[in-house]
């Protein structure tokens, strides 16, 4: 589904006269909204919008188009936002594969780029950019964080998988950065696989303790299913991405009692959380996911910024998002020297209330953490 110019008549409150501006500020929005990832992008949309909804004082215009997960679209959609439609900032984008080549090429004309999502180690180190913002995580962390639980639990030996793609690489390099076990294979699957067969196989032949695997999506639920149903009875563990709130309702029972790790839950103790998940459940009707916590974050930073500096004023504008004045769902929330997040890495077990399936918070596997490539970025 596309979704054009949409206008959000969000400007009950007029902005002081420091602020203001003659025109809204203009936002496109790139993301996946049909095919496999669609409840990614759909998630990440619905957050970002309950935020400015709820803001009830900014002066925004949406451009809102669906990348169908295809890298040469998603890059046409930029082209075409950035030279016709003029937009200021630009948001949206699930997959590394596609950010690598949409970010690029959008900060060097000049805009904006903040990440709800993909976070590929390229735009943390040597790539990064003084416009482009990570609001989410750098692909690597949550990985980092379960391969530092694993060793902490003394699993010795462990057999990796994860789509063969920027962000499977380095969701598998941060786990491997902080295991100190053996890794007794690494298997990379096909982006968008349905079938797992022949991974399941290899994982029964293998002599492994425990699996890591990272398959977002559909990816995901196609494999707990067949794997749940295998007879193979080698425990799992996975980032958020592979029981994330979508995921769970699909897979259903065969998740219960699963670790995985992950920077957001329901349950973190803040006022801001408990407003946003209040709020995303009576608008929409469904818990929110890990994606929909990063959209409402990410429009809630561009909302502080925009009450600080007028987008047009790029220094300033950028000095407001660097200060990360908001109420992040996170709770504490600020960037380090590449514009990517400090925080929290949680485990999580996943369970069951009432008829839903959800996670909650064990315990925090990495506190403060910051990536690994900060100190390869020059800006």
């Amino acid at each position: 589904m596309k979704l054009r110019s949409l206008i959000l008549a969000a400007s009950v409150a007029a902005l002081s006269a420091a602020t203001a501006t003659a025109e809204p500020t203009k936002i496109g929005m790139i993301t996946t909204l049909s095919g496999g990832g669609a409840g990614l992008g759909i998630d990440v949309r619905d957050g970002f919008l309950l935020a400015l909804k709820m803001s009830g004082n900014s002066d925004v215009e949406m451009v809102i188009e669906d990348d169908q997960r295809k890298p040469d679209i998603a890059v046409q959609l930029a082209d075409r936002m950035v030279q016709s439609d003029k937009v200021d900032i630009l948001t949206g984008i699930i997959w590394s594969n596609l950010a690598m080549a949409v970010v690029p090429s959008v900060t060097a004309q000049g805009k904006f780029y903040l990440s709800p999502n993909a976070g590929p180690s390229v735009l943390a180190g040597k790539g990064c950019h003084a416009n482009y913002f990570n609001v989410s995580w750098q692909n690597d962390a949550m990985s980092e964080a379960a391969g530092n639980a694993m060793s902490e639990e003394g699993i010795g030996k462990v057999f990796l998988m994860a789509p063969n793609y920027p962000a499977g690489k380095d969701m598998m390099a941060g786990f491997k950065r902080f295991y100190k076990g053996e890794v007794v294979d690494e298997v990379y699957t096909k982006l968008g696989q349905t079938d797992y067969a022949a991974e399941i196989a290899q994982i029964r032949a293998s002599d492994a303790d425990q699996v890591y695997f990272f398959l977002p999506g559909g990816m995901g639920i196609s494999f707990m299913k067949q794997y749940s149903g295998s007879g193979v009875d080698t425990p799992v563990m996975g980032p958020a991405f592979s029981f994330d709130q979508g995921i769970l309702q699909a897979v259903g029972a065969a998740a219960l009692g699963v670790k995985n790790t992950s920077q957001w839950n329901k349950d973190i103790d803040n006022a801001a959380n408990a407003e946003f998940v209040t709020a995303f459940q009576a608008e929409y009707d469904r818990l929110p996911s890990l994606y929909a916590s990063q959209g409402f974050d990410t429009a809630n930073l561009i909302l502080s910024a925009m009450g600080k500096a007028d987008v047009k004023d790029a220094d300033a504008f950028r000095a407001a998002l660097e200060a990360a004045e908001f109420d992040s769902v996170r709770g504490d929330f600020a960037f380090g020297p590449n514009h990517h997040p400090i925080q929290n890495v949680y485990m999580r077990e996943v369970i069951q209330e009432g008829d839903v399936f959800t996670n909650k918070i064990i315990g925090v596997a990495l506190t403060d953490h910051t990536d690994a490539y900060a100190a390869d970025c020059k800006m």
